[in-house]
Order: C-alpha cells, then structure tokens, then sequence
C-alpha cells in the first residue's frame, strides 16, 4: 500500500497554552464542531459537571487542569485530522515539548483578559525553534478583557511574529456579538445555548445587514479591519508557514463562539505532514519507506486494561497493522499486532494509518520517548531531549511488603516520563531519587503509584536545586565531594546534583578539567 492510496488530507496539530486560557475547552469545542461527540463534557454549573474528553485522569478531573497530553483522531470534512491536547501547566513543560516534536502546526490559546503570559511567550519561542507555524486563538471573548488593537501591538512586539487576523470581533470584550470575517467582509453573527454544550448556531450576512443588526460596533470593527490592512496585517500564506507571521482568529471556545471558523482554518492553512530530518543528516519523504516516532508513552488509562500505549506519529511510508518493524536503537524487529487509534483514553483498532496520523501501540515495553521505528530502509530521527530539573526528591515503599509493584510503578513512571529517576550504588534500588521540572510531577507519581500500582510511596525532599551533565570520568572524580551527588539516569546519563548555582561555581573551579553540562532549560 502507497501514501497516495489513501488521499485525504492530515492535519496534525497541538492545542497549547499558558494554564487556564481554555485550552482542554476549545479541545472539545473542536471534537464536537467536527460531531464526533454530541455534547461538551465540561457543562458549567455544580451539578451535572463533566471532565472532558481530553483530560481523563482523576487528577485531572479533580482539579480542572490538563496534566498529560492526549491524542484525539477524528475526520472532518474529508480530512483527517489529528489534534494533540497538551498539558495545562508548566510544572509537566517536558510533556508539551515531546507533543511539539510530533505535529506539524500549533493552535496557541491566549486569554483575552490576561494578554500574553510567561508560559505563552515560551511556548511561542518553542515553536519558532522548531520551525512550527502557530495559529493564536484570543479565547474567552464573551469575558471583559483587553482592547484588541492593543493584543495585536502585544503580540507583534513580544513574540516578533506580525499577527494577521482573520476574524476581528464585532462587539467590545464582554459584549461579543460576532466576527467580521476579514477575507470576506461579511458578519458571521453567533447565537448563545445552554451553557455552551451544543454547537452555536452561527448567521452569515451581508455588510449592509451587519449594520442593521449590530450597528456601531460593525462600524468599529470595519474601522478597524481597514487600519489593520493599512499596517500590513492581511494574512500571506508564505510568510505565515515561514514562521513569520500568525493568522489570529477571535473566538470563546466555552460558548462555541468561532470554533468552526477554526477547524475551517486548520484545514485551509495548516501545513501538511512534509519530510522529516534524521539524525544523520539525511531526510526521509512521505512517501518513502515507513518510519515512525515514540513522543509519548502512558499506562493506566483504563483501569479495566493494565496495558501500556506508546503514542506513535507517523512520519512517513504506510503503516499496517502486524507489521514487523524495526526498533532503531537496539536493531531488533518486532510485530505491531495490537495497535489502536486514540481518541481520550477511547480506543478503536487502527488497520492502516499514514503520515502526520498518531498510531497506539499497545505494551511495546521496549519503546521509550523518543525511539524510531522503522520498515524497509533503516532511519533514526533524533531524540528528544530531557530537560534540566529543580526538585529532587527520595522515593520509598510505604509498604515494604510491596517492593516489588513499587519498583515495577517506579520503572514505568520513568518510561513514561513522568519524572526523571535517577540511581546510584550509594542508594540502592529501593531508595530512587526522582527529579522534576516542577513539583506537581511528585504529586502524579503519589496519586499514581497509589491508585495503579497499589503501592504507595514517601517523598522526602532534597536540598538540591541544580543539576549538570558530566561524563564516566567526571562521575568518577566527583563521587564523594561534600555537598554534592552524583547519580545516573536510566539512559546512562551522569547527573551531578547541587544545592545552588553557587556549589557548581566553587566545584568547576576546584575540577576545572571534568565535564559540567548544563541541560535544555524547561519551557515552564
């Protein structure tokens, strides 16, 4: 089977945003404009209250945040589309930065009230070092919030991208009564529902029946759009796949208010899935032989199934379901029989899938994020790199009677990448040290060695804050020098850890000839 001999468009793309400018909201917006469900799983108001479909563990539920990403594959319009749902807060950063490496355009949330946040502008600066194209979403429009001139300004002069909006919104923040569509020139009026849960019924008039309807704020928003030409701001496809430009759009995803606008954007701008570079220098096309990528790995999404899914993106060739494929790193081939498309933690078998589709594949223990697997001629994309941690914590069994589902828990939160667990000689096997880009990462591994793996642990906090990369001779030479420790990532990574900036300045000193690395810094 060929690429070709599937010929609807993908698009894959990732939904991210600085924590509470609704994202895992505009996610379902997004599932139920495309009708592959019936009605929003977050409906507002105490009773009745629902998790979406996006956010599934009890975590997540609990306190209304996004704390793993999660795929959902549906198709609209003769597209197939793949969105990946990202984490909503910076503390799980390393999670988001996997999901970037596996899309091929990004739909950034900010909060019409808040303007751009610190977690926005780095995520902004995420993609632009990957090369990918961002579509900006002001979300929560119906809500009191900034001048949209003033957004525009923001934007082009924190981020450096010029922002072309395409929809501008009839109707001050607070007071949302639609958008004029900038390529068209006419008003697209939306109608509210109850709370949000249904799709919102949308108008379609004239500029002349614009200003029956909604009088002087027409008048403002095409003020507006005419200065908004006037200064370069119309969209140009060129400029915008260069990462040079953002097409905006207005929108509140919790009423549904520009949601469809949305979709039909994704599938008219957002660029489709294109060659991939390996890590030798080469570039592997589409259509060649089939190759894919491990950005993900999660166990415990049923508890009817104590599986585990690596979340796989296709980057090129076809994949078929049974497949002998090759794993990179160890040369060795094993068969994909149990593989599954992901919607939520909802599955269904995948037969075939082709690329820029994300592909489960069940208990393949032998992928961890960041592996390539491949058919045919051999290909290994680079790997996706760990990010520097602050918090540092010991991990015990509670119970001592279950070591064993301890160190299986410990095993698989590290595979997964929850936390980065760190060992050495001095400590033994059953005293771990797990390190973390934030601290609600240890509250993931409590709740879910607890609820999972039936065995609860006990954190105790260590007083580092700094860690650097150094190699088998350095490891050697600083073992056993006050104040410090050295351990060792499960990849084989030397990890030298430091109470302060200021232990890491006296230490290279005093070894100015052993090897001390600093590591990625976190997108939080």
């Amino acid at each position: 089977m060929a690429v070709h001999d599937d010929a609807r468009p993908r698009r894959t793309f990732a939904v991210i945003s600085h924590p509470d400018a609704g994202k895992s909201t505009l996610t379902e917006a997004l599932a139920l404009h495309a009708s592959v469900i019936s009605e929003a799983g977050a409906v507002h108001g105490k009773a009745g209250r629902r998790g979406t479909v996006s956010d599934w563990m009890e975590m997540e539920r609990a306190r209304g945040i996004s704390i793993t990403s999660a795929a959902l594959q549906f198709t609209y319009r003769d597209h197939v589309v793949n969105l990946v749902d990202t984490p909503g807060h910076s503390d799980f950063s390393e999670d988001t930065y996997r999901v970037l490496s596996a899309v091929d355009s990004a739909v950034m949330l900010v909060d019409a009230a808040k303007g751009l946040e610190p977690q926005t502008l780095k995520l902004f600066q995420v993609c632009a070092h990957r090369g990918i194209p961002v579509l900006t979403i002001i979300n929560k429009w119906d809500r009191p919030g900034l001048d949209p001139l003033e957004l525009m300004d923001s934007i082009e002069q924190q981020i450096k991208l010029k922002p072309t909006p395409l929809t501008w919104p009839v109707g001050e923040a607070g007071d949302f009564r639609g958008v004029l569509d900038r390529r068209t020139g006419g008003f697209i009026q939306f109608t509210r529902t109850a709370g949000g849960a249904t799709r919102a019924p949308e108008l379609h008039l004239s500029p002349d029946q614009a200003t029956g309807v909604a009088g002087g704020a027409w008048t403002t928003a095409q003020e507006e759009h005419e200065l908004l030409s006037a200064d370069g701001a119309d969209h140009d496809q060129k400029r915008f796949l260069a990462g040079e430009t953002t097409p905006v759009l207005f929108a509140s995803a919790l009423q549904n208010f520009g949601v469809a606008q949305l979709l039909e954007i994704l599938l008219e701008l957002a660029p489709p899935p294109g060659a991939s570079p390996a890590l030798n220098g080469a570039v592997r096309g589409v259509d060649d032989d089939f190759s894919a990528f491990v950005f993900k790995v999660q166990s415990g999404m049923d508890s009817a199934h104590r599986d585990r899914l690596a979340y796989a993106r296709v980057c090129s060739g076809v994949f078929e379901r049974g497949m002998v494929v090759t794993h990179a790193g160890t040369g060795r081939p094993f068969a994909t029989k149990y593989a599954q498309a992901v919607f939520g933690r909802e599955r269904s078998s995948v037969e075939t899938a082709f690329p820029g589709d994300v592909v489960g594949l069940v208990n393949a223990s032998s992928l961890r994020v960041g592996d390539t697997i491949y058919a045919g001629e051999p290909v290994e994309y680079p790997p996706i790199a760990s990010f520097a941690p602050e918090y540092f914590a010991t991990a015990r069994a509670a119970d001592t009677g279950r070591y064993k589902q301890f160190r299986s828990g410990i095993e698989q939160l590290d595979q997964e990448g929850v936390v980065q667990v760190l060992r050495s000689d001095l400590r033994g096997a059953q005293n771990p040290v797990l390190a973390a880009v934030g601290p609600m990462q240890f509250e993931v591994v409590l709740a879910r060695m607890e609820a999972e793996f039936k065995a609860p642990v006990r954190l105790e906090q260590l007083a580092y804050t700094v860690a650097r990369r150094t190699d088998d001779a350095g490891a050697e030479a600083l073992s056993g020098i006050r104040q410090i420790e050295v351990l060792a990532r499960s990849d084989g990574t030397h990890l030298v850890l430091f109470p302060d900036k200021w232990r890491v300045t006296t230490v290279a000193r005093d070894h100015p000839d052993v090897m001390l690395e600093a590591l990625p810094a976190s997108t939080g």
